[in-house]
């Protein structure tokens, strides 16, 4: 079977395993779960033939005209180099992951048959993108992933919160999406095809009229669909959905396609100095900025999300500095630490019954319940604070040496206040990624109060998938800057001695620090009645016992007295821990700007709507509807009156008859 073969039939399958699932579900439920598992593993396994036939050398192309069209040409076509072929291995990875873990996860779950056929559509559209190599046809995987994503997050419709957030993920990629088009069609335009290498080609050529509106316009679309500022706000909200979903969406598809796509067409983006220096300060501000707001969540899911979000931004920084070397193996590493920790807080929001840390750290025993997250979790957090020799240190430390050798002037691929940009931000986020770690990994596990509820042990569908993701999250750095640069562009990928000097002692930094903070409030705060106090009749327990530690007051209920678990992020942030929790306020600034002048726009149009144009569509209507009353008054149903106003008219008629012959 031939290498193109093989790479159609990795999109394929799953597409078939959800078409099949979604005509199965109801009639035949027992086999919605290898419906759902067994297309994703053999497109996984397919991914890794592809990879390995590949090999990282000259790049498999093919391609066939869709339709024609008398202009610019739109073909099916495939573009695999080395890149694709690896990032095309993670989605099946962590899809199969997510779709063995979600058997036992959502094995009471209802709606689990509509779920599993999203979740394969989902990743045959992340192969789509991956592989395509027309863009027109990337844009069809581009879009089914958000209108995936949109159905995943509000998997729980009942509730409030899962239809307003997948309503806002929609409306805020959407918003990214259209500019995106323009700036497809424009691309296309000026290189006279929609062909990757065409493109390619003719930027290599000096062929764009316009790189910097297009790069511009593919950016917006990029900082919808991967979350970057300020199109990020829905990816926080998105944790709504069920835990698995997340760690698709936030491992290996959807906010990954963005990077992906810069990643593909760097080329068109590198033409464009001013380009590339908003996508420094993009990187930069998405870096810091949510690494701030994550150290001030309580919610276990939305701390991972605003992680994400700042991971994602280090692979936009390496692309800004003309890396996308760098980018994409911090894109595999981070697809597999992330993945381990949604999927490990799934367990620990499972075996805690809550997804507050607050609620966590008033648990004692709470890893003891849940070995196996916890450990595999202490790996992952390792491998996100970027500490030797886990995996993250090696991408991240790739990302940061490559914004030094732009600092240096080693490389002309960017403008040096790109680097300097990067370097700096990547170096403050290191600090603030280790500390959210730091706090985490303390609230969750290290805390005080009450015996943690046992809910028994989790299936082994759940606890298998957790050591398998920690496998590459351990050891994929240790081995893959030596091996990635032959399947990337050849540059050298290894650790730079300033970089992971000056990486690895902020990241330990300001884990001490909040371990310090930790240990410094856990011992000053007062003790203050924790306990039994569920039955409180004026609200929960959670609520009961921080309104306690908050006013020092005795809590309703049986007393269990324990130190106050106080929060490190409180005392690390002091006055910003408030705006930090809030996302900086930015969901609040975007009501003023436009959700306000929307609506007010619309009560206006409604007004003139119901006020003035209906006014006169009624008076035009009023004439024909008096004269019908007047006619209907004529008809009373008396024959009597009927014949006389017959003969009156006949006589009147006579009359006139007369008169003008007489006058004739």
């Amino acid at each position: 079977m031939t290498t193109t073969t093989l790479a159609v039939l990795v999109p394929l399958l799953p597409f078939l395993g959800a078409v099949a699932g979604l005509l199965l579900g109801r009639t035949a439920p027992g086999f919605v779960r290898p419906l759902a598992v067994l297309p994703t593993l053999t497109s996984l396994v397919l991914a890794a033939l592809v990879a390995v036939r590949q090999g990282g050398g000259a790049a498999v192309d093919s391609a066939t005209e869709l339709t024609p069209t008398g202009s610019v040409p739109i073909e099916l076509a495939l573009h695999i180099d080395g890149f694709a072929a690896l990032v095309a291995v993670l989605v099946g990875l962590v899809a199969s992951c997510v779709q063995i873990y979600s058997t036992g996860y959502l094995r009471d779950d209802p709606r689990y048959p509509s779920y599993a056929v999203l979740v394969s559509l989902f990743t045959s559209a992340m192969f789509l993108v991956v592989y395509s190599g027309d863009l027109m046809v990337l844009l069809v995987g581009w879009e089914v992933m958000g209108i995936c994503s949109y159905f995943l997050v509000g998997h729980y419709w009942e509730t409030q919160e899962a239809r307003a957030a997948s309503l806002k993920a929609f409306l805020v990629t959407k918003l990214g999406d259209v500019p995106f088009l323009i700036g497809l069609f424009a691309l296309a335009t000026d290189a006279g095809s929609f062909r990757i290498t065409r493109i390619l080609g003719t930027v290599a050529s000096g062929g764009l009229d316009h790189p910097t509106l297009i790069a511009l316009l593919l950016l917006a679309g990029v900082a919808g669909k991967s979350a970057q500022f300020p199109l990020h706000t829905w990816l926080p909200d998105a944790m709504a959905g069920p835990t698995p979903v997340s760690a698709l969406i936030h491992a290996a598809t959807m906010v990954a396609a963005g990077v992906y796509f810069i990643a593909r067409l760097l080329p068109v983006f590198e033409a464009s100095q001013a380009a590339m220096v908003v996508l420094a300060v993009m990187a930069a501000v998405t870096m810091t900025g949510s690494a701030l707001a994550a150290l001030a969540q309580d919610d276990i899911k939305r701390v991972l999300a605003y992680s994400t979000i700042g991971q994602l931004g280090y692979m936009t920084g390496a692309l800004a500095v003309g890396d996308r070397g760098a980018a994409v193996f911090h894109l595999l590493s981070h697809g597999a630490f992330k993945a381990l920790l949604f999927l490990a807080a799934g367990v620990i929001i499972h075996a805690a019954g809550t997804n507050s840390l607050a609620t966590m750290s008033r648990m004692r025993n709470l890893r003891d319940r849940i070995p196996d997250a916890y450990w595999t979790m202490t790996v992952a957090l390792l491998a996100l604070a970027a500490i030797p020799p886990f995996s993250g240190f090696f991408s991240k430390e790739a990302v940061l040496g490559v914004a030094e050798h732009v600092v240096t002037g080693h490389t002309e691929h960017a403008p040096a206040a790109a680097g300097w940009i990067v370097l700096v931000a990547g170096l403050v986020a290191a600090v603030l990624t280790a500390a959210y770690a730091m706090r985490l990994w303390l609230l969750a596990f290290r805390g005080r109060g009450i015996e943690a509820p046992d809910h028994g042990r989790q299936p082994l569908t759940m606890t298998v998938v957790l050591w398998v993701l920690a496998i590459p999250s351990l050891a994929l750095g240790g081995f893959a800057f030596r091996l990635l640069p032959d399947w990337f562009d050849g540059r050298d990928l290894s650790p730079t001695l300033t970089t992971s000097v000056l990486g690895t002692g902020v990241a330990l930094v300001g884990g001490i620090v909040t371990y310090a903070a930790w240990r410094h409030t856990t011992a000053l705060t007062a003790r203050v009645p924790l306990g039994a106090v569920a039955a409180h009749p004026e609200g929960d327990a959670a609520q009961v016992e921080a309104e306690a530690i908050a006013t020092h007051e005795p809590a309703y209920g049986d007393i269990a007295y324990a130190p106050d678990p106080a929060d490190p992020g409180r005392l690390l942030l002091g006055p910003l821990h408030r705006h930090a929790a809030a996302g900086f306020h930015l969901d609040a600034v975007y009501t003023a700007l436009f959700v306000r002048p929307v609506q007010a726009g619309a009560a206006l149009v409604r007004f003139l709507d119901r006020e003035v144009v209906e006014t006169y569509v009624r008076g035009a209507g009023a004439l024909p509807r008096w004269l019908g009353a007047a006619v209907r008054r004529a008809q009373t149903g008396n024959v009597q009156t009927y014949v006389g106003a017959l003969l009156a008219g006949t006589v009147v008629l006579a009359v006139a008859v007369v008169l003008a012959a007489t006058g004739a």
